[in-house]
């Protein structure tokens, strides 16, 4: 077997509302040998996947699977089961999955469920080698396939307390994008809805409260003049110091470095100059200046505040072995390590204790050795410090908070000022006030791990993500701003640039991405093709949007997904034929179903807008969720006439005038001649474009007199609309600038150039080389038929030879047996300039072209030949 292709699809696609991983597979020689053939797979398979014996499969009960692989079925659909499972078995929930066959024999669509990108990738890798084995008879190594996932999955999967701020805001509906695969560099919300973070450290957080917990010293210092009890001690720059400083402080000491995190360097109970001595060599290792201070008898207890709240407590102990009488101490570190709770650093919910010099120390200090049998219930700690991440151990005691300790904690937050705030409290007991025992804030931390607080070794977890997302987005925000999405075969852009328009002539700061430009608040940040999800990353990602529009292209939809995970309004213009036999879309039923996905991805309560005219949008309107508006240019529509009785909106054109109808209401928004897109309702299509612009700003709450305004001041120029429909003057000559190039769309401008008074009409056009060759030779006498002369040229052979396309082109035009004169100037630009030369005063030169800015530059101070008598003639 053979993977042509291998993709994650981030968003509603063509086969899921969800994130899913497409595969294209070629299954070569197994095409002929389904699984009915291969005796034993059924219980081969259970046996090393058993989890597979609940997959329900098309049968729709437990097992189904299982009997379509007894009945028979082909090594794609097996792919895809074991890869949706070996994702459920790393720990990844997932169930969705379908194989398609494509057009070619043998070469199969596998797609299935993901939660974790990368994982979901691995694991349909992995999948295709265990289900080749499986059918040659091959030995398989199960415990070596997790282990490789578990890598996967480890390397790229958030920290338990990133995880959890995330999964709350899942809860809450808030869309969330990891910003660095490298770090957990998190944005929840979108536009200027947004919230950052990385792990606990948020946008919120006080820089100047991070640099104070960041230095031991100076949070002694501060808290220490509030009246909080700290230990005495001192900042020390040498060994020397360090020992007088301990001699004045009297022994037991504590030694730490200055700024650090996760008890490194940290060592406590030093009872003599020796062990000090060891210590300040550890500690100085984090940080060259290193505190001595008072070794405070107590619990090590953990208070978490968030948003100025107290919201979980934990005493921790250090990594410790409780002795059976019959172990040795290291049997005891062995056994503790094989505690299916311990993992490497954060990954599960306890931390393998390693031993090191410290550990030695401390085991030294005890009387005890590695070797020696530990008596029974004899308590032997490994660590001095109690963090988890060093293996030491927490139990919840939330609920044994004193009030006194509970205010202190909160005033201890607002000192610091910092909105998340770890407060690390040496005391007897959290039950009882502060000044009625032994006790001192030994340090705070920004930033603080929630691990201890989520899943304690004891007592209750603390739901501490939630206070986080809570703060982030009060009042039960969602952080999300209205996207607004489009699609369709023609008509994309202009009517994204006109919604845009809409929307920042009523005073919102929109974000906008279509083919050309992604624009925020008017301004051009890059241009290029931006009808795909990445530019709907950027847009939203963007902190000052409060509006998306964004322009969807089918090949962003089938290449990536829609990028987001659900749009308040989506806009379907039309179905019709280009692009067809690309990603096994051969058939205008096939593109129809691509481009619902948008429709299909309206919010609940959003809106889908949909263009009446059309059979296919029509049809697909099974896929709409939300309200629906139509838009139609037939007033009279039985469609539209139902849809209006039953209090539906729809907007329409009567007596040339846009009009919004609801129930017996007919509003009147702008006569057509008004627009001036529209070329006083010349050109049909962008009559259309702007019924459908203005039933998407109705839906996003613009009232009739905002659109009016918006459409009576949106042009056809290069400026507001480049490259579509531009017409420009140039000493005696019009100019039309458009981007046609499939033959809907030049149908559609055909009306448009016929209207326009010309002596002669002189196209300029190619066809990209992606197209089908009938695609392109009906391009080629659609071209003939509008034109009286057609330079043709060549710009995206994609795949094709060079000329080839334009070939085509040419003998499709020369088919259409008019009186149009051909000539082929491969070089676009060479290709202007020619059919410059040819112009005369009174001609219309008609320009399909990509360089559009360069094509009008070359229009300044052009001068045209006036039209001799006979030409006149």
């Amino acid at each position: 077997m053979k993977i042509l292709e291998h993709r994650a699809l981030r968003g509603p696609n063509y086969y899921s509302r969800y994130p899913t991983c497409l595969m294209r597979l070629d299954i070569g020689e197994l095409e002929e040998r389904p699984s009915d053939t291969v005796p034993g797979i059924g219980e081969r398979l259970t046996e090393l996947i058993p989890t597979l014996q609940t997959h329900r499969c098309s049968v729709g009960r437990p097992g189904g699977f299982l009997e379509r692989l007894a009945r028979g079925t082909w090594a794609g659909h097996v792919v895809e089961h074991v890869a949706i499972e070996l994702q459920n078995l790393i720990g990844f929930s997932v169930g969705y999955g379908k194989t398609i066959d494509s057009y070619d024999t043998g070469v199969y669509n596998v797609v299935y469920r993901y939660r974790d990108e990368a994982c979901g990738l691995a694991a349909g890798v992995e999948a295709v080698e265990f289900v080749a084995r499986l059918f040659d008879g091959d030995e398989i190594d199960m415990a070596t396939i997790i282990a490789r996932l578990k890598t996967v999955r480890d390397a790229h999967m958030l920290g338990p307390s990133t995880a959890s701020i995330v999964d709350a805001a899942k809860r809450r509906n808030i869309p969330f994008a990891r910003l660095s695969e490298e770090t957990s560099y998190i944005q929840l919300g979108h536009g200027h809805r947004q919230q950052r973070l990385q792990a606990t450290v948020t946008c919120r957080t006080s820089l100047l409260g991070h640099g104070i917990a960041g230095d031991k010293d100076w949070t002694k210092q501060l808290l220490g003049d509030a009246g909080i009890p700290v230990p005495i001690g001192q900042v020390c720059e040498s060994l020397d110091e360090a020992l007088e400083v301990a001699s004045s402080i009297g022994y037991p000491v504590v030694a730490k470095p200055l700024s650090g995190n996760h008890g490194r360097g940290v060592s406590t109970d030093l009872q003599d100059e020796q062990a000090l001595r060891d210590a300040y060599e550890t500690a100085s290792r984090q940080h060259r200046s290193v505190i001595v201070e008072q070794h405070i008898k107590g619990e090590d207890h953990r208070l978490l505040v968030i948003d100025g709240k107290l919201v979980a407590a934990a005493r921790r102990r250090p990594a410790h072995v409780v002795g059976d009488g019959e172990s040795t101490l290291q049997e005891l570190v062995d056994q503790a390590n094989r505690d299916p709770r311990r993992g490497i650093g954060h990954e599960n919910l306890l931390t393998r204790i390693q031993l090191d010099d410290q550990s030695l120390r401390l085991i030294a200090q005890q009387n005890l050795t590695l070797q020696g049998v530990i008596a029974q219930d004899e308590i032997v700690y490994l660590k001095s410090t109690a963090n988890l991440s060093s293996g030491g151990t927490a139990t919840d005691v939330t609920d044994d908070v004193h009030p006194e300790v509970h205010y202190a904690a909160e005033r201890i937050a607002r000192l610091i000022g910092l909105d998340i705030i770890g407060i690390d409290l040496i005391a007897e007991t959290l039950t009882r006030p502060l000044e009625e025992q032994a006790a001192a804030v030994v340090e705070v931390n920004a930033g603080p791990g929630f691990r201890m607080h989520l899943s304690p070794t004891h007592g209750q977890g603390r739901d501490v993500g939630q206070h986080v997302v809570d703060m982030l987005f009060p009042e039960g925000g969602d952080g999300r701003i209205p996207i607004t999405a489009v699609t369709g075969t023609n008509g994309k852009t202009t009517t994204v640039r006109l919604l845009s328009h809409l929307l920042r002539h009523a005073g919102r700061k929109v974000g906008m991405a279509c083919t050309g430009t992604i624009e925020i608040d008017n301004h051009v940040i890059m241009r290029g093709d931006y009808s795909g999800p990445q530019a709907a990353a950027i847009v939203l990602r963007e902190p000052t949007v409060e509006q998306a529009v964004l322009e969807v292209a089918r090949g962003g939809i089938m290449r990536r997904g829609l990028g987001f995970d659900e749009c308040d309004v989506g806009v379907l213009l039309n179905i019709a034929s280009d692009h067809l036999g690309e990603h096994d879309l051969h058939t205008l039923d096939d593109l129809a179903r691509c481009k619902t996905v948008v429709i299909d991805a309206v919010r609940e309560g959003g809106t889908a807008v949909l263009n009446a005219d059309d059979p296919y949008v029509l049809e697909g309107q099974q896929w709409a969720r939300g309200n629906i508006i139509f838009f139609t240019l037939d007033p009279d529509s039985r469609v539209v006439h139902q849809h209006v009785r039953e209090h539906g909106v729809a907007f329409t054109v009567h007596r040339e005038r846009i009009v919004m109808r609801q129930g017996r209401v007919e509003a009147e928004i702008i006569p057509v001649d008004d627009v001036p897109i529209t070329f006083e309702g010349h050109a049909r299509f962008n009559v259309a474009n702007a019924l459908a612009a203005s039933a998407a700003a109705y839906a996003l709450g613009l009232d009739i007199a905002a659109i009016q305004t918006g459409l009576q001041t949106f042009h056809p120029t290069p400026g507001q609309n480049p490259g579509r429909t531009n017409l420009v003057a140039a000493d005696g000559v019009q100019v039309l600038i458009d981007y046609g190039h499939n033959v809907p769309a030049l149908e559609a401008l055909d009306e448009l150039v016929g209207s326009l008074p010309a002596r002669r009409r002189i196209g300029v056009a190619s066809a990209p080389g992606n197209r089908r060759d009938g695609d392109i030779l009906a391009l080629g006498a659609q071209l003939a038929r509008m034109h009286d002369a057609i330079f043709i040229c060549e710009t995206h052979p994609r795949g094709r030879a060079i000329g080839e396309a334009a070939g085509l082109l040419h003998d499709g035009a020369a088919a259409a047996e008019t009186a149009c004169e051909l000539e082929t100037v491969l070089d676009e630009h060479m290709a202007i300039e020619r059919a410059f030369d040819a112009a005369r005063e009174g001609d219309l030169l008609v320009l399909l072209i990509d360089d559009i800015d360069g094509a009008i530059e070359r229009l300044r101070g052009r001068r045209f030949s006036p039209a001799t008598p006979s030409e006149s003639g």
